[in-house]
C-alpha cells in the first residue's frame, strides 16, 4: 500500500543546489514519485553555526516502502553521493530525514517519525507550510503552520529558488 511520506533535504558543501536536484532524482528513482516540491530555502546552520549556509528543500512522495526499508534506501542514496558522517549537524553533500511517514509514530533506536526535530526548527517548518500548511502533527495534534507561529528559532530562513 503507498503511503505518502515527507522529506527534508540538505545540503551545504559542493555544489548543495545540484545535490539537492540529484537527491530528488534518486529518491524518484528509488523510493517512490515525488508528487510536490517546495521552493528550495538558504537556511543558517543549526547546532554547530561555524559552517556555510545551507540550502533545504521538502518534498512529498509516495512509497510502498515500509518505513524500515525507507530509511534503509535513504541512507544508500546519502552514501552513494558521497555522505561522510563526520560529526553531528556538521557539513555535509546530502542529508534527507524522514519528516512524516502518513500518519504513523515510530519511536525507535535509530528511527523517530515524526522527526522530532520538526516543531524546533524554522528551516524544516517554512518550507513545510509552503507545500502542506494544514497537515497536522500527529502527537502533538497542531498543524505545521500552528507549529511555525509557536516555533521560537529565529535563524535565517530565506526562499532562493
Amino acid at each position: 500500500m503507498r503511503k505518502g511520506i515527507f522529506l527534508l533535504l540538505g545540503s551545504n558543501i559542493g555544489d548543495p543546489a545540484g545535490n539537492l536536484r540529484t537527491a530528488c532524482h534518486e529518491i524518484d528513482a528509488r523510493i517512490g514519485c515525488i508528487v510536490k516540491a517546495s521552493s528550495v530555502y538558504k537556511t543558517e546552520p543549526w547546532g554547530i553555526t561555524n559552517q556555510p549556509v545551507f540550502l533545504n528543500q521538502v518534498i512529498i512522495a509516495e512509497t510502498e516502502m515500509n518505513p524500515a526499508a525507507l530509511l534503509e534506501c535513504i541512507t544508500a542514496i546519502e552514501l552513494a553521493m558521497g555522505r561522510v558522517r563526520h560529526k553531528k549537524w556538521g557539513t555535509r553533500i546530502i542529508d534527507i530525514d524522514i519528516l512524516f511517514y502518513g500518519d504513523e509514530i515510530i519511536h525507535q533506536e535509530n528511527l523517530d517519525i515524526p522527526h522530532i526535530g520538526i516543531p524546533f526548527r524554522r528551516f524544516t517548518l517554512e518550507p513545510l507550510v509552503e507545500i502542506a500548511p494544514d497537515l497536522m502533527h500527529p502527537e502533538l495534534q497542531k498543524t505545521i503552520a500552528g507549529l511555525l507561529t509557536e516555533c521560537e528559532d529565529r535563524s535565517l530562513v530565506e526562499r532562493v529558488l
